[in-house]
């Protein structure tokens, strides 16, 4: 082999690739070669693991690591690979430095505001006085002049590392990721001789690879996975005899584009051979998403998809698979997948592929339980034994309370307790409620009510439960105290303040253990809990009269609840899980909720009765939304369609499709409805169905819209990990990038220790609590709790409350500077 006879060799490590390990290993790099010196540069240098791989016992041929441009005449750093590294036997993780600059070279590394850094992330430049080409039609260059690489590296301890290029940095699933980074990562596989990685259209990440032998596609993407974070799996891994080359020897992306356009061609050729094949097929795709590639062959007919660790994002993903698999678009898919089992996912795709197959059924599960046959026993649940601490008033008056809910939603009924709080008419434009939803009061005086506890002894305080990560701002979060609900808390809390006659403030939460709960906000003391038949997501809405709590469940249950014992009061059954919370109309006392049965149901619960049910065209996540100006019920469904009803007679005024599932929960205003949609538009309609604009996020949007008090801007997060601010004209005012998701509702409050300002609570999905000012969405203090929080929270007084899914609900104190 040439190689293998002169002394020096200089290339890219993929066109070293194209020689195989095995003959790299037996002839360029082996003992009795007579090369000296391998020099790679122009790409990544190859992980030190695949580089000892590629070595021979014996080989004393030196390595360099080289960099630099054309535009500097090519090289301009070196680094030799030390023989203690090529020699050890440990396994070494350790990146490759780009190493010291050659004579007369001048490299800099430059943040993004372009100023120079001697530690942390930059941009390489290059240049020196006598290291000058000219470009294109430059006629003439400065000396001196610093040429721009589009080559990202690390500063640390004088070293420089190489992270990958500028164009090579992409946005998916919200979170930065460098393409190059999975290539290398997918180099160090055993299987894998080579391999490249593209970002296809900008929507899909593509792994193609050459292996070393013949391999399960699924354990390529286990280790991958062992490896790599969720959002750094790819989409695709193609497998292709060799990796195409430009003439400079660099992998050729535009000629690997072409290879997955006729893969995806000729899959969507390849027919299925009925219904065993989709059979086959559909577990496949089941286990891939899932990553359960080492579970028993079989799925088992009654999986469900959110039990076996699916989520919305990877309901998405199974869709689109599916849907590439038959060819053709699949109505209602979406809902099955989420709420059925992989059996009844299957049935419904065979009824679209093959209308003419009889269903398949299981013979241990051979139809879905109707919820309607439930044994009244098994879902009723047990109650545990706690001393109630509040007497249920029957009295016919208007209950004097006020409820807080997530996305600064505020609802009082009676206008003497506005007053003796301090509101007076300026909080509402009626007795009822304000505006044409919900009552936003900004301005609570809350100290006229209760004040803050001044027992240092109710108080649970947790000193190591979260990490406040910054040091110097204007607000501080510390936990006042929480409470173990035994497993996952998704549920938004509902803060209900009572009587100033009997004061009491109560939050009410449920989690995935089944319980609902009643805990006292200074103390934390549990007040109440109740055991429900099934899983809670759904956030609880308060009764007319305040006497009752009303919450879904996953046994297709709407749960009517005692507020002051836990004790039920009615139940009413659905047909599939209520994830959606309730919505009170205070005009009727009518509560209006949906279910994964596709309806929405109107319900008396004072006369224990359903007053109209609507079929919606789809599964009904999120939670309805009430105007009363005019009087219409908002709905939205995973089969895209936002609907408007009145409430009175159940019957639809208008609907919207907007083509994608809308998970988020429609927000009404005085002029406007907004909503959020999978496709990462923020939709906004007026009253009457009219679409008067859109505002585009780069990923969907699960987070419900929550506007200020005036009801001129209006708040809500996407899974790109910004927190957004938009005015009604649908023009944004201000964006601030959070470290993760933000999935839950954003909560607009007012803080009365800090002059009065205007402030927001949000929440990614990372577990950290973001406070900002909402007018300028400047940060002002971030708290980090240690789950995943998929709650909402909601602000009352000075103290926060979320819940979180390390099992527990918190209340956190805001304090001010001066407090501190």
């Amino acid at each position: 082999m040439y190689i293998a006879k002169h002394p020096t060799f200089s290339a890219t490590p993929t066109l070293l690739r194209r020689f195989g390990s095995q003959l790299i290993k037996s002839t360029v790099l082996s003992a009795s070669t007579s090369l000296r010196v391998l020099a790679l540069g122009g790409e990544a240098f190859p992980s030190l693991a695949v580089l000892k791989s590629w070595r021979g016992v014996g080989n004393k041929t030196q390595i360099f690591n080289i960099y630099g441009i054309t535009e500097v005449s090519s090289w301009a750093t070196f680094y030799k690979i030390p023989e203690k590294f090529l020699n050890s036997t440990l396994k070494c993780e350790l990146p490759v430095p780009l190493g010291f600059p050659l004579l007369g070279t001048v490299v800099e590394v430059r943040d993004t505001n372009g100023f120079t850094i001697q530690e942390g992330n930059g941009q390489v430049f290059l240049g020196g006085k006598n290291r000058v080409c000219f470009l294109d039609d430059e006629m003439i260059v400065p000396l001196g002049t610093m040429r721009a690489t589009g080559d990202l590296v690390m500063v640390k301890d004088g070293e420089m590392f190489f992270l990958g290029r500028k164009d090579s940095q992409i946005k998916r699933y919200g979170k930065r990721l460098n393409i190059e980074f999975v290539q290398q990562v997918a180099e160090g596989l055993q299987q894998v001789e080579s391999c490249a990685v593209t970002w296809y259209n900008q929507e899909k990440l593509i792994l193609f690879m050459v292996s070393k032998n013949d391999v399960v596609k699924e354990y390529i993407f286990k280790e991958l996975q062992e490896h790599l974070p969720s959002h750094a799996i790819p989409d695709e891994l193609v497998l292709i005899d060799s990796l195409p080359f430009t003439s400079h020897g660099k992998i050729d992306v535009s000629e690997l584009n072409k290879i997955y356009l006729n893969y995806i061609n000729l899959k969507s050729e390849c027919k299925l051979n009925g219904k065993e094949e989709l059979w086959e097929k559909l577990q496949d795709l089941w286990k891939s998403i899932l990553s359960l590639s080492e579970h028993p062959l079989k799925v088992p007919d009654e999986s469900l998809f959110l039990n076996s660790g699916g989520d919305s994002l990877k309901s998405i993903r199974l869709l689109n698979e599916i849907e590439k698999l038959v060819g053709t678009s699949i109505p209602g898919l979406l809902e099955i997948i989420l709420s059925s089992s992989i059996l009844e996912i299957y049935n419904h795709v065979l009824q679209t592929v093959f209308p003419d197959e009889d269903l398949l059924y299981s013979k241990n599960y051979a139809m879905k339980r109707k919820f309607s046959d439930i044994n009244q026993e098994e879902i009723s649940g047990k109650s545990l034994p706690q001393k109630s601490v509040l007497t249920l008033s029957c009295d016919n008056e208007l209950a004097a309370f006020i409820a807080v809910s997530r996305g600064s939603q505020i609802l009082s009924l009676n206008s003497e307790f506005l007053t003796k709080l301090g509101l007076g008419s300026s909080a509402r434009s009626s007795d009822l409620i304000s505006q044409t939803n919900i009552q936003n009061v900004t301005s609570l005086n809350p100290s006229a009510l209760t004040g803050k506890s001044k027992d240092p002894s109710c108080v649970a305080e947790v000193s190591h439960e979260g990490t406040s990560v910054i040091e110097a701002k204007k607000m501080e979060l510390h936990v006042r105290w929480r409470t173990d609900t035994g497993k996952c808390v998704d549920a938004s809390p509902l803060v209900v303040i009572s009587t100033p006659a009997k004061p009491s403030v109560t939050v009410y939460i449920g989690s995935h253990s089944h319980r609902m709960m009643a805990v006292d906000l200074y103390s934390g003391k549990v007040k109440w809990e109740q055991i429900l038949g099934g899983r809670i997501e759904s956030s609880a809405c308060v009764s007319k009269c305040g006497n009752f709590i009303v919450v879904g469940c996953y046994n297709g249950l709407v749960y009517v609840l005692k507020s002051n014992s836990g004790e039920e009061y009615w139940m009413f059954t659905t047909k599939d899980a209520v994830k959606s919370s309730a919505t009170m109309d205070p005009t009727t006392g009518l509560l209006y909720i949906g279910s994964h049965d596709q309806h929405a149901y109107a319900l008396d619960i004072y006369k224990k009765k359903c007053v109209w049910k609507l079929k919606c065209g789809g599964t009904v996540f999120s939670s309805p939304c009430l105007s009363l100006i005019p009087h219409h019920l908002y709905v939205a469904t995973l089969g895209g369609l936002l609907l408007a009803i009145n409430p009175a007679t159940g019957n639809t005024v208008w609907k919207h499709s907007c083509g994608k599932p809308l998970f988020s929960s429609p927000r009404c205003c005085l002029q406007y409805i907004c909503i959020g949609c999978v496709d990462g538009n923020l939709l906004c309609f007026t009253h009457f169905g009219e679409q008067v604009w859109q505002f585009s996020t780069s990923e969907p949007i699960f987070s419900s819209p929550c506007t200020s008090a005036s009801e001129q801007e209006i708040f809500f997060g996407s899974h790109d990990c910004f927190i957004y601010c938009c005015n009604m004209k649908g023009h944004l005012q201000w964006k601030f990038e959070t470290t993760s998701q933000v999935y839950a509702t954003p909560f607009a409050f007012c803080y009365q220790d800090c002059s009065n300002e205007m402030l927001l609570a949000a929440a990614s999905t990372d577990g950290k609590l973001w406070i900002l000012e909402s007018k300028s969405g400047r940060l002002q203090s971030v708290y980090e709790l240690p789950g995943q929080v998929f709650s909402s929270p909601v602000v009352w007084e000075s103290m926060l409350l979320i819940g979180c899914r390390n099992n527990y609900v918190y209340c956190l104190d805001l304090l001010g500077g001066h407090q501190i």
